[in-house]
């Protein structure tokens, strides 16, 4: 052993007990020392954590900027709420189909003029293609996928099933939101006035008849 370690050992042994217990001067110095570089460590890392953090928030902030030209709607539809950025021009039935994926609702004429796009807004039938999304906020809004789905459909689907009310089918939704609508409104019991309440959805098909007798098959289950 060195002589000026055997010396320090010695003076170590002569020094009195600190006030913390029986800690030289010597020891309690060493064991503040590695005390003081933990708690730096743990200074430290929060600080670090804290920095990727902001890191990764810049690189995905990005990613969550609205487009320039967009504005922020929600719309409830089929009893979901979706919050979305859209072209303030936007029509309903284009949201519905681009942004939201609803692609149950059809674009046909674009015009008001075939009824295919035909929808619902608080229970009542309305041409989605002539409608701004942007105004049909605070709104209920159901489409033939809110209306029933395979295995639970809808008596009115059922019906068009039944009565084979569609041939190429690419107007049959827009024709059962308006047949839902039509029999909660006021009209006669004919058939004539199942055709002249049903006149603003056209069927390229020709499958008027049969579209009329599931129409009349469940106003009289009504």
């Amino acid at each position: 052993m060195a002589v000026d370690e055997r010396d320090a050992k010695e003076k170590d042994a002569k020094e009195p007990a600190s006030s913390l217990g029986k800690l030289s001067r010597r020891s309690f110095l060493s064991h503040m020392g590695a005390a003081g570089v933990a708690t730096a460590a743990t200074a430290v890392t929060p600080l670090a954590v804290s920095t990727a953090i902001a890191e990764t928030q810049e690189r995905t902030a990005p990613q969550t900027q609205a487009i320039p030209g967009t504005m922020p709607v929600t719309l409830k539809v089929n009893g979901q709420s979706y919050s979305v950025q859209i072209d303030p021009r936007a029509t309903l039935l284009d949201t519905l189909r681009e942004t939201l994926h609803l692609t149950g609702t059809k674009k046909g004429c674009d015009h008001g003029q075939c009824g295919a796009c035909t929808v619902h807004i608080n229970g009542r039938r309305v041409n989605s293609c002539l409608t701004f999304a942007g105004m049909q906020q605070n709104v209920e809004i159901t489409t033939i996928e809110g209306l029933g789905q395979p295995g639970h459909l809808h008596p009115m689907q059922e019906a068009f099933v039944e009565h084979d009310g569609f041939q190429c089918g690419y107007c049959t939704s827009g024709q059962i939101m308006s047949a839902v609508a039509m029999v909660k409104e006021p009209w006669g019991t004919g058939d004539s006035d199942v055709k002249e309440a049903m006149s603003g959805n056209i069927c390229r098909c020709g499958a008027y008849p049969n579209i009329v007798a599931a129409v009349q098959a469940v106003r009289r289950m009504a």
